[in-house]
């Protein structure tokens, strides 16, 4: 299987280099600026967990335009891609919470609240910019992240998402179905570009075999898998791992390895908007 995934990894690259650009097409939403102060509607702002209040490790949070305090909102979590990466296409990660863009482009500002989480690095006074840092750390700020959500915002805890864009993507598994007690916060799943357990990128567990247990934990939990060019390859993973679960497979119709994508019209961002509308029907 992993010879095979390989293959389709490749063949994937290829087609996605034959795909436009980006930035052929234009954005219908731009992310609000980050600001500081508390947090309001329509506003996005850097806040912390109170124990790391006097550190550099913080989230990003928005709320939505149509916000109220007497409301629930479903909530989308969101990790980010590495840092240090670019590419021949100017696609470029930071690996810090304010550089993601998924959480915005799903909603379009509006009837979600809207988290960045980051990796908290080792020592718990920085953001890990690259992989996961300390990971019980990492782990533990989620979770306190989602529980201050729900309590002080008014995020409705049947209704989390989790999502992520290329290591933000293999968080979806790495970290979001780590264990059973991270696992039971989320309704759905929409990681981007990678899946845990395809590669064998450079820390542990990262294998196809570590990867499929912690696919287990999604007891019958959809997911909408995206990737720009092809999905096929993660298809065939998913496939092959003996897993079910709803499953629902989405190819971004650019070559880029970029989450801006979800800030253009396309038929995939479609897609995915009516996929969430009825997956929150159904939670």
């Amino acid at each position: 299987m992993v010879r095979l995934v390989a293959i389709l990894v490749l063949a994937t690259a290829a087609t996605a280099a034959e795909l436009p650009d980006i930035r052929s097409v234009p954005p219908d939403l731009t992310v609000p600026s980050l600001t500081d102060g508390a947090p309001s509607a329509g506003k996005r702002v850097k806040h912390w967990l109170p124990e790391y209040n006097g550190t550099q490790v913080y989230h990003v949070l928005y709320l939505p335009t149509d916000w109220k305090p007497e409301k629930k909102f479903p909530v989308i979590v969101e990790y980010a891609g590495n840092g240090g990466y670019s590419n021949k296409f100017g696609d470029v990660s930071l690996g810090v919470p304010e550089g993601s863009k998924l959480g915005y482009g799903i909603s379009a500002g509006k009837g979600f609240i809207w988290i960045c989480v980051p990796y908290v690095e080792v020592g718990r006074q920085k953001v890990a910019t690259r992989w996961w840092g300390d990971v019980d750390a990492t782990l533990d700020y989620c979770k306190k992240a989602v529980r201050m959500i729900c309590d002080k915002f008014g995020g409705d805890s049947p209704k989390v998402i989790l999502t992520g864009f290329s290591r933000g993507a293999i968080a979806c598994g790495y970290l979001g179905l780590r264990d059973d007690e991270i696992a039971k916060l989320w309704c759905a799943f929409i990681p981007y570009s990678h899946y845990d357990g395809m590669t064998k990128w450079p820390y542990p567990g990262a294998d196809a075999a570590s990867g499929i247990e912690r696919m287990k934990r999604l007891n019958g939990r959809p997911s909408f898998i995206c990737h720009e060019g092809s999905v096929e390859a993660t298809r065939r993973f998913i496939e092959a791992s003996g897993v079910r679960a709803p499953f629902t497979f989405e190819a971004a119709p650019f070559r880029n390895h970029n989450d801006e994508w979800v800030l253009r019209p396309s038929p995939t961002r479609t897609a995915l908007r009516k996929w969430l509308r009825e997956v929150l029907a159904r939670s």
